[in-house]
Order: C-alpha cells, then sequence, then structure tokens
C-alpha cells in the first residue's frame, strides 16, 4: 500500500525531532573573569592660574594619616635596628608568648633586621600590633611566613590581594590577575616622589569594589624595607579611622630555613 505525500513528510519530520532530541546539548565554555582595569594615579590638583608646579609626574597627592584606635593591655616593643626592648628593658622575646604586643619602630629599622622577633612571636602566637614612634594609631596583624602565605593564597577565595612592596612602588597582585599601573610592566603604583598611598588606596578600593567578599589583605615587603614605611603604606586600607577598605590585614614575612615548620601547625 502506497503511503501519502502528507503521512511520508510527517514521518520524516518524527525522525528528525527523535534524532534532535536524543543529540546533546553543545557545550559552551565557562566566562573567562574579565581583566582588570588599569590603575589611574591620583593626580594633584593646582588651583586655576597658578601655574605649573614642579614636574607633576613626581607630585603625590596629599593623604591624611589614619588607622584604628590603639589597642589597649599590650606589651610595648620598642625597635631600633636589630635591637628590641620593652619599656621595663631588655626584651625576653619568650614572655611574649600569647601576648598582646605593640611593636613600635623608629625611622632606621629595616623589615630584615626584625626576622627574628617575627618568628617568635608567630610560633608564641602572640596578638600583634604595629605602630611608630608617634604611637597614634596601630594596626592589628595576622604574621604569615612563606609557607603559610603559600596555604593562604591557595585558598579558594576570589580576589586574593597580596601587596607586594618594593623599592620602586606597590604591585598589586590578585589570584585573578595583576593590577595594571600606568606601565603595565612596572609596579601598579610606582614610588615617583615618595610612597603614593592615595593611589594605592584607589587601588585597594578598585579591587575590592571587584571582591566584595574578599576579606583581608596581605603585605609583602622585601628584606630591604623601613618596617616604618610599611605601617605608613597600611594607612592606605583606612578610609577613615573607623572605616577600612579590608578587615584583616596580614605581614608575610621570610622564615630563616633553620627556624621552617610546618605551615600546618
Amino acid at each position: 500500500m502506497k503511503i501519502s505525500n502528507r503521512v511520508a513528510v510527517l514521518l520524516l519530520i518524527l525522525l528528525v525531532s527523535c534524532k534532535s532530541s536524543n543529540a546533546e546539548a553543545p557545550k559552551t565554555a565557562p566566562a573567562k573573569p574579565s581583566k582588570l582595569e588599569p590603575l589611574e594615579r591620583v593626580r594633584v590638583l593646582h588651583d586655576a592660574g597658578s601655574g605649573p608646579v614642579g614636574d607633576s609626574k613626581f607630585e603625590i597627592a596629599p593623604f591624611e594619616a589614619r588607622g584604628p584606635a590603639m589597642p589597649e593591655e599590650v606589651v610595648d616593643v620598642f625597635l631600633s635596628g636589630e635591637s628590641a626592648k620593652t619599656k621595663a628593658g631588655p626584651l625576653d622575646v619568650v614572655s611574649l608568648a600569647g601576648r598582646r604586643v605593640l611593636l613600635h619602630a623608629d625611622a632606621e629599622t629595616y623589615l630584615a633586621q626584625i626576622l627574628p622577633l617575627l618568628v617568635a612571636l608567630d610560633d608564641g602566637h602572640s596578638i600583634v600590633f604595629l605602630t611608630d614612634a608617634d604611637a597614634k594609631f596601630a594596626f592589628a596583624l595576622t604574621l604569615r611566613d612563606e609557607a603559610a602565605f603559600q596555604v593562604w593564597i591557595d585558598e579558594a577565595t576570589p580576589g586574593k590581594l597580596r601587596i607586594i612592596q618594593r623599592a620602586d612602588g606597590f604591585e598589586l597582585q590578585t589570584n585573578m590577575g595583576k593590577l595594571p599601573g600606568a606601565d603595565p610592566n612596572g609596579p601598579s603604583v610606582p614610588n615617583r616622589g615618595g610612597l603614593d598611598l592615595p593611589t594605592l588606596q584607589k587601588g585597594l578600593l578598585q579591587i575590592k569594589g571587584r571582591f566584595l567578599a574578599a576579606p583581608d589583605v596581605c603585605w609583602v615587603p622585601t628584606f630591604g624595607t623601613y618596617v616604618n614605611d610599611v605601617f605608613r603604606s597600611m594607612q592606605a586600607n583606612y578610609v577613615t579611622p573607623e572605616k577600612y577598605v579590608f578587615e584583616n590585614l596580614c605581614l608575610v614575612y621570610p622564615r630563616p630555613a633553620a627556624q621552617a615548620v610546618d605551615a600546618g601547625r
């Protein structure tokens, strides 16, 4: 018996529909996160008609020193080069274990000179704060050696930010890439004329606006960084004494190989 043309067309449509329904849906590649927008430097504004003032490339915009209030019930430790002392006299680092410790650094103390103290404070589970000789405010710090820092980086939180502080400026690195500056091959915030804290703060706000869930930021200064410069740069994390950009601050330090321990301690 012959099948009519209408029936044949209907059967063909049904056959094609069955094959289409059994076919797998095309797979789409996961969306890649967009790149971080370049960070533009905060420029100094001059009154109209005042004329040029120096080279604008090297002018740093004003920045008001700010931070949280000084902590109470602490052991004050005064740092001067490789020496450290308390109000009572010479420092006994063993006595600092588990204590609240406020570090006061003078203007000539390098990070490399206080590494043994940082190791002792870290291993002794001390609660550490950092200030300067003026002692107007202080920052609570989480200490991380390089092994603990790597564990922190590997945590699955978008926007893990570390600020690599070098002589030529600040490099802002996240687990989603580097925050580029005017020169994509240079630091995010170049040191031209001094520590550019207004631009550094702008970078912190830019990254926090992109990664709202990121709770902390780690400072990674080089050996030859003044401790006071670390303290000063951390001021960029505070918009006001009460309002911060990132809730927690971390200081990364290199532990001597002989004192290295398991990061999971």
